[in-house]
C-alpha cells in the first residue's frame, strides 16, 4: 500500500509498487473522465523555493484534474521563509491545511527534512542537484508506453551528467530492470559523478560506456535523452558559457538513429534541440511532459490512498 507514504527518492518505492503507479496511470490516460472526481475535497499545497514551470503547472494540473484543489507558493521570496522560518516550520503548518505536498528547494536533502516533520505525504518536485523522482516517474512511464517496457535498452544520456539530477535518477531507475545499458554522452568537465558509476553501475554489472560526441552513440541506442547544460549549476559564468553549446541534436545527427528510436528531453530546453528536430516522429520529449501529468495524478491517487 502507497496510502501515506513520502517520495523523496525513486527507489522509495519498489519495483512493484511502481508499477502499481504505472497501472494506474495508464487507466487514467485511457478514460480521464473515470477520475475526475477522485480527488474532491482533498487539497495539494505545492511549496516551491526554486523556479518551476513545467514540474509545479504538472502537479497543480494533476490535482485539479481529479477534482482536488491546490494551495502554495511558487518562490521563496512569497513565503516565510523570507522572514527565516526553517522548512521544518513550513511543513509542519501546511500539513495542518493541505493533504499532501510537493516541494522544490535548491538544497539537497531538503524533501527528506521535511517529510520528517510532515503529518502528510510529502512528494518531492527537485532538491538541488540531488533527486528529482516525479521527473523519473514520468521517464519511465514514457520509455513504457512507447519501447514496449522498462528493459532491454540502450539508453544513451547526453550533456551534463554532472549536476544533472534527473539523469543520476534515471540511471537508477533503469538499473533496477533488466539487460539495459548505458553510453554515456559529455564533456569530461561535465562527465557522470563517480559515485553513479562505482555504487550503481559498476556495483551491479550493468554495462556502460563513456564517449565525448553524439555522433559516436546514435547510431547504437534505443532512447537519446538530452539535457540542457543547467547555468544555475555553476560559480563560473566562463565556464558555463564554455561548455553550454557542447551538444546540439539536430537532423543531421538524427539521420544516424535507429527507425525506432526516441529523444526524450526532461525540459526546458535552451538549443541542445534543434527545433528542426521536433517534426521527427522519434521526438517525443512534449509527450513525455504530458505523461508527467498523468503519473502525477496516479501517484497523487496512491498516496492518498482514494484508490
Amino acid at each position: 500500500m502507497l496510502k501515506g507514504r513520502s517520495l523523496i527518492d525513486p527507489r522509495d518505492f519498489s519495483v512493484e509498487e511502481l508499477e502499481e503507479v504505472f497501472e494506474l496511470a495508464e487507466k487514467i490516460i485511457k478514460s480521464p473522465e473515470d477520475f475526475s472526481k477522485m480527488c474532491s475535497g482533498k487539497i495539494l499545497a505545492t511549496l516551491f523555493y526554486e523556479p518551476s514551470t513545467r514540474t509545479r503547472l504538472s502537479f497543480e494540473s494533476a490535482m485539479l484534474r481529479l477534482g482536488g484543489n491546490v494551495i502554495g507558493f511558487s518562490e521563496a521570496s512569497s513565503s516565510s521563509v523570507s522572514k527565516g522560518e526553517t522548512i521544518a516550520d513550513t511543513v509542519r503548518t501546511v500539513s495542518c491545511y493541505a493533504d499532501v505536498i510537493a516541494m522544490r528547494h535548491p538544497l539537497e536533502g531538503s524533501a527528506k527534512i521535511a517529510s520528517l516533520y510532515s503529518h502528510i505525504p510529502v512528494i518531492n518536485a527537485g532538491d538541488g542537484g540531488h533527486q528529482h523522482p516525479t521527473q523519473t516517474l514520468t521517464d519511465l512511464l514514457t520509455i513504457r508506453t512507447l519501447k514496449k517496457g522498462l528493459s532491454n535498452h540502450v539508453i544513451g544520456l547526453c550533456g551534463d551528467l554532472k549536476y544533472g539530477r534527473t539523469v543520476h535518477s534515471l540511471i537508477k531507475a533503469m538499473s533496477r530492470y533488466n539487460n539495459n545499458k548505458f553510453i554515456l554522452i559529455s564533456p569530461e568537465e561535465l562527465s557522470i559523478p563517480k559515485y553513479i558509476k562505482r555504487e550503481v553501475l559498476e556495483k551491479n554489472n550493468i554495462p556502460y560506456e563513456e564517449v565525448r560526441t553524439l555522433e559516436e552513440a546514435m547510431d547504437k541506442v534505443d532512447i537519446i535523452y538530452m539535457t540542457r547544460i543547467q547555468r544555475e549549476r555553476f560559480d563560473n559564468k566562463e565556464e558555463y558559457e564554455r561548455l553550454k553549446n557542447s551538444y546540439i541534436l539536430d537532423n543531421k545527427k538524427m539521420s544516424i538513429a535507429k527507425e525506432d528510436a526516441i529523444v526524450m528531453h526532461p525540459l526546458p530546453r535552451v538549443n541542445e534541440i534543434a527545433y528542426e528536430v521536433d517534426d521527427d516522429n522519434r521526438a517525443c520529449y512534449f509527450k513525455q511532459a504530458k505523461f508527467g501529468m498523468y503519473v502525477r495524478m496516479a501517484l497523487i491517487a496512491k498516496v492518498l490512498g482514494v484508490i
